[in-house]
C-alpha cells in the first residue's frame, strides 16, 4: 500500500505520526533545483476550465494530481469518471478563486526560492551525501496541507505561504502561525519535513515526550546550518547546539540517529 508524509504548518513544533505516498523522482537540473510549476497548470484548469491544461495535469503531473485530489483534497479518487468535474467545482469558491490569483501574483517569480533550494540541498548533500537530492515542485491547496513529503519529492502549497498580513489568514490562524506564512519558510519547510522523512521518529516503541522534541530540535538546528539563518529557535534547539558544541566530531547522521537525551549533562 502507498503511503505518504502530509504536513500542515501547525505541526512545526510538535510530535506527530505521519504517513508516506511515493513518488517518482523526474530528474534535477544540472546547476540545482529548479521548482516544478505543478501550480500554474493547476491554476489555469481551475480558472478557465481549459482541457488542454487538464490534460497537461494527466499526462505531465500525474502524481501530483492524484496526491492533491486524493490525498491532499480528499475529494474522490482520480479514475472517478466525474473527477474532472468535481475538482473543478470545488475551486469555484470564490476564497479559493481569490487564494489562486493571490498566489499567482506573489510567485509570478521563484528565483530566489529556486536559489535557497540549490544552496541548502548542495550543503546536505555534503552532509549527508547518501541522500538522494528530490524533485520540488509547487502547487495550490486549500488551506491545509503546507508540504507533502513523498519518495524523493517535496511539494508545497502556495496558499499557505501567502504572507503573515494576508487578510483571509486572521480569520483562520492565530498570530504565531501567520509568522510562519511567509515566503521565506517554504524552504526552511521543505528541508524539516524532508529530513523528517529520512530520520523518522521510530514507530515501534514508546517515546517520551522530550524523546519526541528533541528529535524534532535535532532536525530544526540542521535545517538552521543549512540555511545559513536562525529559522528555528526554541529550548530543543539550543539544548541541541550545546551538545553539538562539545560533541564537534559527531556527524549529522550520527546527531540524527543517536539519542542525546541521556547525554544532555556532559
Amino acid at each position: 500500500m502507498k503511503k505518504f508524509y502530509i504536513i500542515v504548518a501547525l505541526v512545526m513544533m510538535l510530535c506527530i505520526g505521519c504517513e508516506w505516498h511515493l513518488k517518482p523522482n523526474s530528474g534535477d537540473s544540472d546547476d540545482g533545483i529548479v521548482v516544478e510549476r505543478y501550480d500554474r497548470v493547476q491554476s489555469l484548469y481551475l480558472t478557465t476550465g481549459d482541457f488542454a491544461a487538464l490534460q497537461q495535469m494527466s499526462t505531465n503531473y500525474p502524481n501530483q494530481t492524484r496526491t492533491l485530489i486524493e490525498d491532499v483534497l480528499k475529494i474522490g479518487h482520480v479514475n472517478d469518471p466525474e473527477i474532472n468535474t468535481k475538482f473543478l467545482h470545488f475551486y469555484q469558491d470564490t476564497i479559493l478563486q481569490a487564494i489562486i490569483n493571490e498566489a499567482e501574483q506573489q510567485y509570478a517569480n521563484m528565483d530566489d526560492i529556486n536559489k535557497d533550494f540549490s544552496k541548502a540541498f548542495a550543503k546536505l548533500k555534503t552532509v549527508l551525501p547518501d541522500i538522494e537530492v528530490p524533485e520540488v515542485y509547487a502547487q495550490i491547496g486549500s488551506l491545509d496541507q503546507s508540504v507533502i513529503v513523498g519518495e524523493n519529492s517535496i511539494g508545497f502549497s502556495l496558499d499557505k505561504y501567502l504572507g503573515k498580513d494576508y487578510p483571509l489568514y486572521a480569520k483562520y490562524y492565530p498570530e504565531q502561525q501567520r509568522k510562519m506564512m511567509v515566503r521565506q519558510m517554504i524552504v526552511p519547510d521543505c528541508l524539516l519535513f524532508y529530513i523528517l522523512s529520512l530520520y523518522p521518529l521510530p514507530s515501534n516503541n514508546k517515546l517520551t515526550q522530550l524523546q519526541c522534541d528533541l528529535h524534532m530540535g535535532k532536525i530544526q538546528w540542521v535545517v538552521n546550518r543549512l540555511t545559513g539563518r536562525r529559522v528555528f529557535g526554541n529550548k530543543y534547539v539550543a539544548t541541541v547546539a550545546r551538545y553539538m558544541k562539545r560533541h564537534e566530531k559527531t556527524s549529522f547522521h550520527d546527531l540524527l540517529t543517536l539519542p542525546i537525551e541521556n547525554d544532555l549533562s556532559n
